[in-house]
């Protein structure tokens, strides 16, 4: 009896008595031993993951694939900087007006530095100048249609056209914010790009219709010229009304035609 329990207690006291008791594997062969219940499988040497089985059913074999990064968006430059540069001045200029337009805001929304802005432009005045020069429509070049009526119903549309353009909407902006001294730095673009383009244009209609004969002599006169380009003037700032066709018919029908016409 004192034998069978200190036989008992030598094979259940430790896995090692039991493994010295198995019988030795031959030569080149490796014995597997069996798991006992709740025990984990050794996970090798550290850091080694363990070989999978290709074609086990539930086991992801794929190699995650690495995304390539985008690739960053080209830096704008030239032209295409000063187009971007112009069009957030515009947008700005409109939706905030002058007072609240500054550099950081450009530079922000045209998604460049400030230093590209100050590199090319000495202030906020300066900048929007040359964006409504470089995106206002150039003056409307009349030819003739054997026609008063017609050549300024055309002329009227041109400066409609002008008026209702990104730059003419700035414009309108200015001129109803501004008062006469802050609009010193904008007279001379305004009087070279819109008034005196108006005025040479109106001369040549009105001078063509004596020459037609429909229109009486001595109404090509740089005062009759100018009241088409004054009354969408005021329309646009004291009144700030639309200068669409409708306003344009009524320009051409009830105020220069019976102003002009040799009928």
């Amino acid at each position: 009896m004192d034998q069978l329990v200190r036989r008992q207690a030598s094979v259940g006291s430790s896995g090692a008595v039991a493994a010295r008791c198995a019988p030795s594997a031959p030569a080149g062969v490796t014995r597997a031993v069996p798991l006992q219940a709740g025990a984990e499988a050794s996970a090798g040497p550290a850091g080694a993951v363990p070989p999978v089985e290709p074609g086990v059913p539930g086991v992801d074999t794929a190699v995650p694939s690495v995304e390539p990064a985008a690739p960053a968006a080209a830096r704008r430059r030239g032209r295409a900087l000063e187009a971007a540069i112009f069009e957030a001045t515009l947008e700005l200029l409109v939706s905030g007006g002058f007072a609240r337009l500054t550099m950081e805001g450009v530079a922000g929304a045209a998604q460049t530095g400030k230093a590209a802005l100050y590199r090319r432009w000495a202030s906020k005045a300066d900048l929007v100048v040359h964006a409504l020069g470089a995106t206002l429509p150039p003056p409307v070049d009349i030819p003739d249609l054997g026609s008063v009526r017609a050549e300024l119903m055309q002329l009227m549309a041109g400066f409609g056209a002008i008026m209702c353009s990104p730059a003419g909407t700035a414009i309108r902006v200015l001129m109803a914010e501004l008062d006469h001294e802050q609009a010193v730095a904008f007279k001379d673009f305004l009087d070279g790009r819109v008034m005196r383009p108006a005025n040479a244009a109106m001369l040549a209609i009105l001078g063509r219709g004596e020459r037609r004969g429909d229109v009486r002599p001595g109404a090509a006169t740089p005062i009759v010229a100018d009241v088409a380009p004054a009354m969408l003037l005021y329309r646009a700032k004291v009144c700030e009304g639309v200068v669409d066709e409708a306003f344009c018919t009524e320009l051409v029908d009830q105020v220069l035609m019976p102003l002009v016409s040799a009928y």
